[in-house]
């Protein structure tokens, strides 16, 4: 079991041998970090703030989105600490919320405060595991335990959700892996659902600000998809503010296990990969501007992204029968 006593403004080796190194430290902001490194490099996990990943690094070559934020914020809303590479948004509700919704944007956990921490060794791999009990008075009560394991000599690694639900009654359930890729100038896309599956979104979130030339980049995204076609390289960034977003639904009638890259010019790849049983849905985010760029080439989900009334009326919310469980797992990182 870790302790915060061993996060202070002075990292910690905590653990190392011939291939790994895991060290802790606490920023300035107070928020604690705790880095697991290999041969190849390393991702840096917050394990009390959501068990967000705040970066992820291989090979020299960054995964995550260019931000403004030089390091994690508390925060009780993922905007407020918007600099991570991957954070896990729900679990009572996920998304944009519409106005007719009342939940935080990306949901309850993605901030929340983890009760504790520990790490798991197993032969040629370390991993973090963070433990949270959500409970309310007249409300829900669940246990969910966040995990990210990081292999011997690998540029990927894995990234898992545990959710029970403890309340004596059907809890609701969303649940997307947010992970902010790099923006990849020239990047192509490439997967085992087909280019077309992925629709712009139609619908225009309040934090999202058309602009005429957007608007006019959106119609000619719409044409090629009457063409059976869709975005596949990043050529244009200046039409990427404000964000381009992309979601395919069903994926589950494609392949059981999905496969989406985004591949550089400069000759490396991206890859990221889950059971489509468990991510019945996948959004793609673009956004390109001096203070943020991502390439958020494949967010698994089990539903949209657009707010708990969206996912109920759509028939995607899940209910989680009493005592009942789900577990969730997605393996990203470099192309290997």
């Amino acid at each position: 079991m870790l302790d915060r006593s061993f996060f202070t403004e002075t990292a910690k080796v905590l653990l190392e041998n011939d291939e790994f190194q895991v060290t802790a430290f606490q920023y300035p902001s107070g928020i604690q970090s705790l880095k697991i490194k290999n041969s190849r490099g390393y991702v840096e996990l917050l394990p009390y703030m959501g068990q967000i990943i705040w970066d992820a690094n291989f090979d020299g070559i960054s995964l995550r989105l260019k931000n403004i934020f030089s390091q994690p914020k508390p925060a009780a809303c993922i905007v407020d600490t918007y600099g991570c590479f991957a954070f896990h948004s729900g679990l009572l509700a996920n998304g944009c919320p519409a106005p007719d919704d009342n939940h935080p944007m990306h949901g309850e956990f993605s901030c929340a405060e983890m009760d504790n921490a520990w790490l798991e060794l197993n032969g040629d791999t370390v991993a973090l595991v963070s433990h949270y009990e959500y409970l309310q008075g007249f409300g829900y009560h669940y246990i969910a335990e966040p995990k990210v394991t990081l292999s011997k000599g690998s540029g990927r690694f894995i990234i898992e959700m545990h959710v029970h639900n403890l309340t004596a009654a059907p809890m609701p359930l969303q649940y997307m892996c947010h992970m902010n890729y790099a923006y990849t100038d020239g990047g192509t896309f490439n997967s085992n659902i087909p280019a077309a599956a992925f629709k712009l979104r139609e619908s225009i979130p309040g934090h999202v600000h058309p602009t005429e030339k957007w608007l006019a980049y959106n119609e000619e995204i719409k044409t090629l998809q009457k063409e059976g076609k869709s975005l596949s390289v990043l050529n244009q960034p200046e039409m990427y503010d404000p964000e381009i977003v992309f979601m395919a639904d069903h994926i589950d009638q494609y392949a059981e296990e999905i496969m989406v890259e985004m591949d550089s010019p400069k000759g490396y790849g991206f890859k990221t990969e889950f059971s489509s049983h468990d991510f019945p849905c996948a959004t793609r985010w673009i956004m390109y501007n001096p203070d943020l760029q991502v390439a958020a080439f494949c967010l698994p989900a089990t539903c949209r992204p657009e707010g708990f009334n969206a996912a109920k009326k759509a028939g995607t919310l899940i209910m989680l029968k009493p005592d009942e469980v789900r577990d969730f797992k997605v393996t990203t990182g470099l192309k290997e």
